[in-house]
């Protein structure tokens, strides 16, 4: 039995029987998601972009890269991180490198955020959405992933586009 017990803007509610890889019957219940992009904005002089943003959900604002979720499911994750980018943070890139993709919290629910490093940055036109509250700022990559072990930066994505960037550019 798989049922659909919420249909929301973001996620779904799903709540199925289902048999394990081990054998063991049982029902879960899990949210489905469309998938999200990710970005990590580097800047000429090695700054990156960097986003506050209030998240009601935790009662606080939090550092995060810009980011959002695939508009229609089969969406292109590249064209997602480009209009995200622009419309949180007013920048624009001509190149671009995928650093990978990660699982958010695969154990109840299926959102895979696809992460990118953005190059070549330009400013173009902020539209933010009616539901966000969002600062721009700038620092160095090696600021950033200072606030990881801190716990000023905890949100996973982020977490993970700034350890993958890092990774990449040899830092």
């Amino acid at each position: 039995m798989r049922k659909t017990v919420y249909e929301g803007r973001m996620v779904n509610l799903i709540v199925e029987d289902v048999t394990l890889p081990n054998g063991v019957v049982t029902r879960l219940e899990f949210m489905t998601h469309p998938g999200a992009s990710a970005v990590v904005p580097l800047h000429d002089d090695d700054t990156i972009t960097i986003l506050r943003q209030y998240r009601h959900a935790v009662g606080q604002y939090l550092w995060e890269v810009p980011a959002g979720k695939l508009d229609r499911k089969g969406e292109d994750p590249l064209a997602c991180a480009k209009r995200e980018l622009a419309e949180e943070a007013g920048l624009a890139a001509k190149e671009w490198t995928k650093l990978g993709s990660i699982y958010t919290t695969p154990g109840f629910c299926d959102e895979i955020i696809h992460l990118y490093l953005a190059r070549s940055l330009e400013p173009v036109e902020q539209h933010l959405e009616r539901d966000e509250v969002i600062e721009v700022h700038r620092m160095t990559l090696q600021e950033a992933l200072a606030k990881i072990p801190t716990e000023e930066i905890r949100d996973t994505k982020t977490v993970g586009a700034l350890l993958a960037a890092a990774r990449m550019l040899g830092k």
